[in-house]
């Protein structure tokens, strides 16, 4: 069996973050935590809001913390709720948004270093 390098743990604390208080409303990249792995924090209490029709060239996955949410990753619509897990293929463009009542928290985990992102024109807009 390889053995893999040690590693060193790594606390990003809420005092670290340059905007002075982590909102859960932030991100903290893979660079910040040593790893491959960068984390959004999204949060709104909009209804109908979330992020817009977008891809990136690696795997996403979505921790629905708090509240529903209505995913379309590619053709497919995905409705989740509180403690619901879905995952975003690379390549494959997504959007989700707050279905309410109440807000939406999720943890978006980004499959690479930096967060890479190309925002497109939204289909169901046309």
């Amino acid at each position: 069996m390889a053995k893999h390098p040690a590693k060193a743990a790594v606390k990003c604390a809420a005092t670290d973050k340059r905007s002075g208080v982590f909102d859960w409303h932030d991100v903290v990249d893979g660079t910040t935590l040593n790893s491959d792995v960068t984390i959004l924090f999204f949060s709104t209490d909009a209804v109908g809001k979330g992020p817009s029709w977008h891809v990136h060239p690696y795997d996403e996955i979505f921790i629905i913390k708090r509240g529903r949410a209505r995913f379309k990753v590619g053709d497919e619509i995905i409705d989740a709720e509180e403690g619901d897990i879905v995952m975003g293929p690379a390549a494959v463009p997504h959007k989700y948004e707050n279905l309410g009542p109440g807000p939406l928290e999720s943890i978006d985990i980004h499959l690479s270093r930096s967060w890479v992102q190309t925002d497109l024109e939204d289909p169901d807009l046309k």
